[in-house]
């Protein structure tokens, strides 16, 4: 359990330093200017709003939309290419350990109210819907739904609570003209937002099981990515540890590179026979950096 405990902290230590290295323009939140350097040209791997004002580099998610949204639509070379890249490095690491939004969600878990655990018939309907939001939302709507001035980034607009806590909310308090022109839209994302944060007190990262459009990406890469799970079968007594203690619903032993594993290692840290391991290419990587001793 020491093993374990420590690891939580690296992992969050990690995600939190990560977290303000790409959100480091603060005086944003001052002065209420977006950065426009030229680190916005970049994306971050994970979510992370391109209007909070701290944000120094792009949403894949918010980028991949854009490109397809305008006058005359166009593949998103970049950022697909980007994504594809990291997915087939890590797959859904990524969720894991560098994404702010499932810190946030985390930390809003440990909130000690009584938690949900969702049925898994119904876990299991509700999975596909975040792969709806990536095809649906993020792609199709976006080159089916068009006029001659373009489309909208539906997702973006319609449905994320991340461009609501990270860029509407800050801009809101800080602008005058923007919290004059509120209305309908701002009502309907904020409720979503909410909705999420009082899920997120019940339920383990709701967002990322449910709707993340970024995460069903990287989940397409799970079963070939170079950074995996291994089981050593000879060391396993099948105690049941891992999948216990999995707020993913995933059962490690069996399935160690599902497609709703995140890859924070906890299954790896509280195994009592180390018969669980990063995986690299052809070589274990053992509890050293990643995984706490």
């Amino acid at each position: 359990m020491g093993n374990l405990k420590k690891q939580k902290g690296i992992r969050k230590t990690i995600q939190s330093l990560w977290g303000l290295i790409t959100n480091a323009h603060l005086s944003g939140f001052i002065t209420g200017n977006i950065y426009q350097g030229p680190l916005k040209r970049f994306c971050v791997p994970g979510m992370n709003c391109y209007a909070c004002p701290a944000a120094i580099m792009s949403c894949p998610i918010g980028s991949m939309q854009a490109v397809f949204s305008q006058k005359k639509p166009k593949f998103a070379f970049y950022v697909i290419g980007f994504i594809s890249f990291i997915g087939v490095l890590v797959g859904r690491f990524i969720c894991g350990w560098l994404c702010l939004f499932g810190l946030i969600q985390e930390l809003l878990y440990m909130i000690p109210v009584p938690k949900v655990t969702v049925k898994e018939q119904i876990d299991r309907v509700l999975r596909f819907a975040k792969y709806i939001f990536l095809f649906g939302f993020c792609m199709l709507a976006v080159l089916i739904f068009r006029n001659k001035f373009g489309s909208l980034p539906y997702f973006c607009k319609y449905v994320c609570p991340i461009g609501m806590l990270e860029g509407g909310i800050p801009l809101i308090i800080i602008n005058d003209a923007i919290r004059g022109a509120l209305g309908f839209l701002f009502a309907w994302k904020f409720i979503i937002l909410i909705t999420i944060i009082v899920l997120s007190m019940i339920i383990y990262r709701p967002f990322c099981k449910y709707i993340c459009p970024l995460g069903a990406f990287y989940s397409l890469f799970q079963k070939i990515s170079f950074l995996r799970i291994e089981v050593n079968i000879d060391l396993c007594v099948e105690c049941g540890a891992c999948a216990e203690n999995c707020k993913m619903q995933v059962n490690p032993a069996l399935n160690p590179n599902s497609l709703e594993c995140i890859r924070c290692g906890e299954c790896i840290s509280i195994c009592p026979k180390s018969a669980l391991s990063f995986k690299a290419l052809n070589n274990r990587i053992k509890n050293k950096g990643l995984v706490a001793k």
